[in-house]
């Protein structure tokens, strides 16, 4: 079997690689050709860990292929993913020109059936934009060759994105056609032996799946995080209330961790898509309206407690951060609240002295020449006046506090992810602070 994978970001490469593992033939098609130039050299154009060893093996293997000729790549392939970026325009819209673009070319190259399978996320209705570029193309060429459309949505966590996609929790199909059916579920065998379901629908449902997934993990992060401001008026303790509420299976832990606001590519984007959707539409999402809002709110929180502590002018302070990806485990910095918190405290005449373990080089594009980028977590707090907690990468988890002392000038911690133990730190001379705790 062999498949076409367009776009190779973050959704496409991982998309393509996995199925190479489990021994598809696949290539990845890109226009920017010093992409593909570097994936031909092993150079990943996202950080995701174990994807270059993956991409790395495959490609050995022969089972990998890289190109910027789409035309020559989806010869014979009986599947063809979309998987290029739909960037949000101005009024929070999805921009799908890179997809009805992508779908045209296939229509105008394509000999043999094909399922087409929108695997970007996309407003309901896409799919029909897709299918009338395919029969445009077809039309013009004169050809009367068969095709099916499918959406395919992806749920891949950022950081942990191969181990979702080849354990998942479910695959989301949404077709109308029993032959498209069957080749996507053909295609998906290798990954549903150990029980995980294929839950096939209309195309429409299968659109909306992703959205609506999205949303809710947006919701829950918002609530939580105007739970806790609320808890810092209070008096009560975050850390406790998340506790009580998450023990509630209807519920749950997850998503319910207080912090400085979600970010990266896919909440702030499809948010503010599936609201825009909704006034197209003469409706109004007032839930997802109000936590775009709080959360927008949020990011501005850790430097709102800076400037409570030491003034509205910070000329002269110098700033420790550590964390600058959106998350750990990722290099992505798209909608980061460190890029938010950072500024604001440049603007107010700080200095910033900042570390991440994989963001750096994604950061100078964000913030060019700004900040000091430090070379490690002690050299992001050498001489400064307070360290700021922004993305809980694995190694901040268990600094030795002696030596953070020692490095700092003044000894003042704002914790963006409630991840230290207050009490031992006020303990040992430090002024702390976190969200939603006293």
């Amino acid at each position: 079997m062999k498949v076409a994978v367009v776009g190779t970001g973050y959704v496409g490469l991982v998309t393509g690689t996995c199925f190479a593992e489990v021994g598809i033939e696949v290539v990845c098609i890109d226009i920017d050709q010093k992409k593909i130039d570097n994936l031909h050299k092993g150079i990943m154009p996202i950080y995701e860990p174990g994807l270059e060893e993956m991409v790395l093996r495959n490609v050995a293997k022969g089972r990998l292929h890289f190109s910027t000729n789409l035309g020559d790549a989806i010869q014979g392939a009986e599947v063809a993913f979309i998987a290029v970026g739909t960037p949000p325009g101005e009024d929070g819209s999805a921009d799908l020109k890179y997809v009805v673009g992508v779908a045209r070319e296939i229509g105008e190259h394509m000999n043999n059936y094909m399922v087409v399978v929108t695997k970007s996320t996309v407003p309901v209705g896409t799919s029909e934009k897709v299918r009338t570029a395919v029969q445009t193309a077809l039309d013009k060429r004169g050809q009367k060759l068969t095709f099916d459309v499918a959406s395919n949505p992806e749920f891949l966590k950022e950081g942990a994105a191969i181990e979702d996609f080849l354990k998942p929790d479910r695959i989301v199909v949404g077709t109308s056609s029993k032959q498209a059916e069957e080749t996507l579920g053909k295609l998906y065998k290798p990954f549903t032996l150990n029980g995980h379901p294929v839950i096939y629908m209309d195309i429409p449902s299968a659109e909306m799946t992703k959205y609506a997934a999205n949303a809710m993990l947006a919701t829950k992060i918002s609530f939580m995080n105007d739970i806790a401001n609320l808890c810092e008026i209070m008096g009560a303790d975050v850390n406790l209330v998340r506790k009580g509420i998450g023990s509630d299976a209807r519920i749950g832990h997850k998503f319910i961790y207080p912090g400085v606001g979600y970010g990266g590519s896919c909440f702030p984007k499809d948010v503010k898509a599936l609201i825009r959707t909704a006034r197209e539409n003469g409706h109004d999402m007032r839930i997802l309206e109000a936590v775009e809002a709080v959360n927008e709110d949020q990011k501005e929180v850790l430097s709102s407690k800076v400037v409570k502590h030491f003034g509205e002018d910070l000329n002269g302070k110098t700033f420790g951060v550590w964390g600058l990806s959106f998350k750990p485990k990722t290099d992505d910095m798209r909608e980061a609240p460190s890029v938010v918190i950072i500024n604001e405290l440049l603007r107010r005449g700080a200095k910033v002295r900042a570390y991440d373990p994989v963001a750096m080089a994604e950061a100078k594009h964000q913030l060019a020449d700004t900040i000091t980028y430090a070379k490690d977590p002690n050299d992001a707090i050498l001489d400064v006046d307070a360290l700021l907690l922004i993305t809980e990468w694995p190694e901040f988890r268990m600094p030795n506090f002696d030596v953070v002392k020692k490095l700092m000038n003044q000894h003042v911690i704002f914790d963006g992810r409630n991840q230290y133990d207050r009490h031992e730190l006020r303990e040992m001379g430090f002024t702390y602070y976190g969200i939603g705790l006293q």
